[in-house]
C-alpha cells in the first residue's frame, strides 16, 4: 500500500530561449506560490528537475516529464525551524 500523498500541482513557467525554461511560481491545491529562486537543474532522459525555494521558505523538487507535459513533486522540505527549549 503506498503512502504518496496526490497533490494537484500546476506550474507557471519563464519561457525564453526555450518552452517552459523554469518555474517562476507554483499552485499546489488551489494555493500560489511564487518561485523565489531556482537553486539548481538537472536533466535525464524525457524529463528535467528544478529544485527550487519558494518565497515562504519551503523547498521542492519538480519534475517535467516532457513529452506529456506534466509536472510533478519529487521531494519537499517544509521552511519551519524546531527548536528544543
Amino acid at each position: 500500500m503506498s503512502s504518496q500523498v496526490k497533490k494537484h500541482l500546476q506550474v507557471e513557467t519563464y519561457s525564453g530561449y526555450k518552452a517552459d525554461e523554469r518555474p517562476v511560481c507554483i499552485t499546489i491545491d488551489g494555493a500560489t506560490r511564487e518561485v523565489a529562486e531556482v537553486e539548481d537543474r538537472w536533466y535525464s532522459p524525457g524529463a528535467t528537475f528544478f529544485r527550487v525555494r519558494l518565497a515562504d521558505g519551503e523547498r521542492y523538487v519538480l519534475r517535467r516529464i516532457e513529452a506529456q507535459e506534466v509536472w510533478l513533486i519529487e521531494a519537499y522540505r517544509s521552511s519551519a525551524r524546531h527548536t528544543s527549549d
